[in-house]
């Protein structure tokens, strides 16, 4: 129901700015643009008072707030990871034949205007914060209650992966503008959000649920993308070979050491 209501929402807004053709770069757009990235988020929070008791809720927001379940040592693989991925992406574009990475259009405008960069950390920031309460901070959990680590992440993947999808229709998106829709950067762009689910997963079971430390990850992922340019077939290819070492030094089942997938604490529980 979660996850009818999230996309449902947001795309009541999104074809909205379909509908009336209007563009995300201009004053209504970008209204349509927050109030339907805000849509996953409110509804988590909802859900999340709907469903669970106080403990529950109390739940929620520490996991929101709390930086010490990130750990030291998973705070250097959210960064790491995303930014390995692009640098080797690049090498092996350049061992292939290719011109390897290059700068991102904000950081080589940086140096004639330091504000350059502002659209880029605004749409790697805000939409993590906006997206994340409800996709991993209700979503994910409820997910794991009934299917093992890598199915919940592959189904959210694939829902995620379609709340993208009006996007593509949408002038001044990244989406439309650099993509378009059914291309072959279509199609690594939807197969690539689910490799990042499950990637998204495997660090949220590894620290304690921290729906802070995938704030951070999403966006840093949303970032190092745009900071360094690599051919889309190799940098989506090597979100996928992440997975494949994920699950199999971790398992499927929950990605994680322990046997049995983290839950938040449910009313029925003493």
């Amino acid at each position: 129901m979660y996850l009818s209501v999230a996309v449902g929402a947001t795309w009541v807004f999104w074809l909205a700015a379909i509908a009336l053709g209007v563009r995300f770069d201009s004053a209504l757009g970008l209204v349509l643009l927050l109030v339907g990235l805000a849509a996953p988020g409110v509804s988590g929070v909802v859900f999340v008072y709907l469903v669970y008791d106080e403990r529950g809720q109390a739940d929620f927001w520490n996991r929101v707030t709390e930086p010490r379940r990130v750990g030291l040592r998973w705070l250097v693989v959210i960064l790491l990871v995303p930014l390995g991925i692009g640098v080797l992406a690049g090498i092996a574009d350049l061992l292939l034949g290719g011109s390897g990475p290059s700068w991102g259009e904000g950081v080589t405008q940086f140096a004639l205007n330091p504000l350059a960069l502002l659209p880029a950390l605004f749409f790697a920031t805000l939409p993590p914060i906006l997206e994340e309460l409800g996709w991993r901070g209700y979503a994910l959990d409820r997910l794991q209650l009934k299917w093992s680590a890598l199915s919940a992440s592959l189904i959210l993947g694939v829902v995620w992966a379609l709340w993208h999808l009006p996007l593509f229709f949408i002038g001044g998106t990244y989406q439309h503008d650099a993509v378009g829709f059914a291309t072959t950067g279509f199609w690594l762009f939807m197969i690539g959000i689910v490799a990042l689910s499950v990637a998204i997963t495997w660090v949220y079971n590894n620290t304690q649920r921290s729906v802070l430390g995938i704030v951070v990850l999403h966006g840093w992922v949303n970032f190092t993308a745009e900071l360094i340019v690599v051919p889309d077939p190799l940098y989506y290819a090597l979100w996928w070979v992440l997975v494949v070492v994920i699950v199999a030094l971790w398992g499927a089942k929950t990605m994680t050491a322990a046997s049995e997938v983290p839950h938040p604490p449910l009313p029925s529980e003493p």
